[in-house]
């Protein structure tokens, strides 16, 4: 049996990692002595092991605890997935790690087939083959879907740098839409609700906005202004997860980048007062730094 200090230090994860962990029963410990501590034997760190395995490609803390708890799950089978896409996932490195030292060699390299969006296409296609009725109910026609795949396919560069901004790699980007697609009728459900009642989630976006703005003498890194921003933020994670999902980890350093447009500035600051979009600007560039 090892305590949670030495399962720490064998693996790096914080002991309040490993605390978390339990709390949300996704490894619990093999023992807990009369005084509370925890101790893991052999059949829980292979599960620890496993949870390492599906973190590294990425997956999120409740899809690997849903996948665990599967009565048919394999673990032998999950091996070998695991293997293949953490093959596939070194592969794209390798081919990252190789364009990033032409560009330091200073060789002309304007390729970006490094951000090849093949897989997310691939994935619109069998979409609208497997899910036709869904297509029309909420695309309007098949042939309306098409057209967005084309428009995809003819943008795929821009669409990959974009993918890269937001999700950090264009893998990122196509399981988020995947997991989309997966559950696309209820976020169209989810859309239509949010469009019935745009009114009122724009106005509680501007309320919330102008709070966070309504006094800039306060510095945009006290205490009372990050937390009128967390405000902010919640509310917009909220309201945008609902029928797009995940927003990706590099949404808010895309939002950052939008207040340096100047019509973004100038129409905040017609509608909130001379100044306010530097001052969100300043706020949140102070939240991304922590």
């Amino acid at each position: 049996m090892k305590t949670i200090s030495q399962v720490a230090g064998l693996t790096g994860i914080s002991t309040r990692t490993l605390q978390y962990y339990d709390e949300i029963g996704l490894l619990k410990p093999s023992e807990t002595t009369a005084k509370g501590y925890r101790l893991y034997g052999d059949e829980a760190l292979e599960r620890l092991q496993q949870i390492l395995f599906f973190k590294e490609l990425d997956f999120k803390l409740n899809e690997i605890k849903e996948i665990l708890r599967t009565p048919d799950f394999d673990k032998l089978s999950a091996y070998r997935n695991q293997k293949k896409l953490l093959t596939l996932k070194r592969d794209r490195l390798d081919k990252l790690i190789a364009l990033l030292e032409k560009l330091e060699r200073g060789e002309p390299c304007m390729s970006f087939e490094e951000f090849n969006l093949n897989e997310y296409i691939d994935a619109l296609e069998q979409f609208k083959r497997e899910n036709a009725e869904e297509v029309v109910k909420y695309w309007g026609s098949v042939e309306d879907f098409d057209q967005f795949i084309s428009r995809v396919r003819d943008d795929k560069d821009n669409v990959a740098r974009l993918a890269v901004k937001q999700f950090g790699s264009v893998e990122k980007y196509t399981e988020a839409m995947k997991q989309n697609l997966a559950h696309f009728p209820e976020l169209m459900e989810k859309a239509k609700a949010l469009q019935e009642n745009k009114d009122d989630i724009l106005k509680r976006s501007d309320d919330l906005f102008r709070k966070l703005t309504a006094d800039r003498s306060k510095a945009p890194d006290s205490p009372e202004v990050q937390e009128m921003l967390q405000e902010l933020m919640d509310f917009t994670r909220e309201t945008s997860a609902r029928w797009t999902g995940d927003l990706g980890e590099g949404y808010w350093d895309m939002v950052l980048e939008g207040y340096g447009n100047e019509l973004i500035r100038k129409v905040t600051d017609q509608k909130f007062g001379e100044g306010a979009a530097d001052y969100a600007a300043e706020a949140l560039r102070v939240y991304l730094k922590k």
